[in-house]
């Protein structure tokens, strides 16, 4: 864009300097004729000189380069899934961070008081466009909860800016208003869409379809008839009923642990009688005892993390989650992933044995699995969710290991804002440590999963959050984590 705008700056200068020749000469247009030498220029601009300008292929080549270098990175832009993906995003965070929809669109990050939840270094504020889209992407799904928030504040920025035109715009007021009437009146606001609709037709007045839907509303008013009465929705509205309103990933907060269950967490050196732990022991903190949660810092290098994200790059895609016997994608997890052989770098090697010397556990194939690296970016999440398998149908047992026993999720960056790893049940979360490495059972002693081990990855509301993952299971533990000699624990 750059280059097109250089090259055509340059020919609209050209121009100009040749209509500013043109003006000088014939200020006198009497002289022009009478003055044989201005007369012959004339004749010759007039026969050969306009056309040259006017039929010039400049502006075309100008065109087309433009045109080749798009074609050249097409295949690397955005495409539709991540467009709407995108707006998810901004709505998912909308409601897990209880954001203000108005202030979202001025840049701000505020939650219900202050101060705001997160303050960038440089404020972006969204166009009329822009929440048109993200109103559409809830509309077109039947979410109107969504949809009207957002497309009010579209028509709000739509109305004020009426009548200018913008290079970026693809919808307009009258797009808006459609959408925020239907949206109404899907909620059950027959009278609110019937005053939206009133005032695109102030803006539309021969629109045939909308003073249908005038009269409809009109109508249902009249006989008091509600929002759910069957009828014809001419046009392109042909929509399924909306959602319940959504709720927040976390839900509503239970009362915190008494403050004696917290006496026992500490922070200590550690070497677990590991050889590889005594000339530098693990920086231990206890997190929670029930369950059990340890979050290691400094676990690992700013050099390692940087290795294992590189290795990852190439390879990521789409995370995907256990689905009965099947795996598959799902919105409910927004993320993308590779797996890392220990074969794969040294720097994974001897992750392996940092994570079999803390642990204690043996991680030798096939008691554990491939490294894990996964990539949060907009908006990215995974709603609560158990790490062991629920079902013996799960695919986890296809490696003939046994249940995850454990997990250990190392932190590959810092966010900004958001992603913290929340334990839906124990009513706790941790924040994102760069470089920390966060630790808990999921079996208890017996065999049997840990309720409590219910987590989520909450959204990225600032940043980009690297995780890596390793998921040990069952079978070759049986020495290391005994059972216990009560068999409830």
């Amino acid at each position: 864009l750059r280059s097109y705008l250089r090259d055509e700056s340059s020919r609209l200068r050209r121009l100009r300097r040749f209509y500013e020749k043109v003006q000088a000469l014939h200020q006198d247009p009497k002289a022009s004729v009478d003055n044989p030498l201005l007369a012959f220029s004339l004749i010759k601009r007039l026969h050969s000189d306009w056309p040259n300008v006017i039929y010039s292929d400049e502006a075309t080549r100008n065109t087309q380069a433009l045109h080749a270098g798009l074609r050249e990175v097409e295949q690397e832009l955005p495409g539709t899934e991540d467009l709407d993906g995108a707006a998810r995003a901004l709505m998912r965070l909308q409601d897990v961070y209880a954001l203000s929809v108005k202030g979202l669109a001025n840049g701000v990050f505020q939650r219900a008081g202050p101060p705001p939840l997160y303050s960038p270094g440089r404020r972006v504020s969204l166009s009329a466009d822009d929440c048109f889209h993200v109103g559409k992407v809830a509309y077109d799904t039947g979410d109107y909860y969504h949809s009207i928030a957002w497309l009010e504040e579209a028509v709000s920025l739509f109305r004020l800016s009426y009548g200018s035109w913008n290079l970026e715009d693809r919808s307009s007021l009258e797009d808006a208003l459609d959408h925020l009437a239907f949206s109404y009146f899907m909620a059950g606001n027959i009278s609110h869409a019937l005053s939206l609709s009133r005032e695109f037709l102030h803006y539309d007045p021969s629109n045939q379809r909308v003073s249908r839907n005038v009269a409809k509303y009109k109508k249902l008013l009249e006989t008091g008839m509600g929002a759910r009465g069957r009828w014809d929705w001419q046009g392109c509205h042909g929509l399924p009923p909306p959602p319940s309103p959504p709720h927040a990933l976390l839900g509503p907060l239970s009362p915190q642990p008494a403050p004696e269950r917290l006496l026992h967490l500490s922070c200590s050196y550690e070497t677990n009688s590991s050889p590889y732990l005594l000339l530098q022991p693990a920086k231990k903190e206890m997190v929670r005892i029930q369950p059990y949660v340890a979050l290691y810092h400094d676990f690992i290098t700013d050099a390692e993390a940087e290795t294992i994200k590189g290795l990852a790059g190439p390879w990521l895609q789409r995370s995907v989650v256990a689905s009965g016997e099947k795996q598959q994608k799902a919105e409910y997890r927004i993320s993308k992933s590779a797996w890392l052989k220990d074969t794969a770098d040294p720097v994974v090697r001897a992750l392996d044995q940092r994570i079999a010397a803390v642990t204690g556990l043996d991680l030798r194939p096939p008691y554990a699995e491939y490294l894990q690296v996964v990539n949060y970016g907009l908006g990215g999440h995974y709603e609560p969710h158990f790490d062991h398998a629920t079902s013996m149908k799960s695919p986890l047992y296809r490696m003939k290991s046994g249940n995850r026993i454990a997990t250990i999720m190392i932190y590959l960056s810092a966010v900004e804002a958001g992603g913290s790893t929340a334990f839906i049940y124990a009513n706790f979360s941790v924040p994102v440590v760069k470089n920390a490495a966060l630790f808990w059972w999921n079996l208890r002693r017996n065999g049997n999963g840990d309720g409590d081990t219910l987590h989520a990855g909450c959204p990225v509301l600032a940043g980009d959050k690297w995780v890596a993952n390793k998921w040990i299971h069952e079978h070759g533990q049986e020495f290391r984590r005994p059972c216990s000699a009560d068999p409830q624990d």
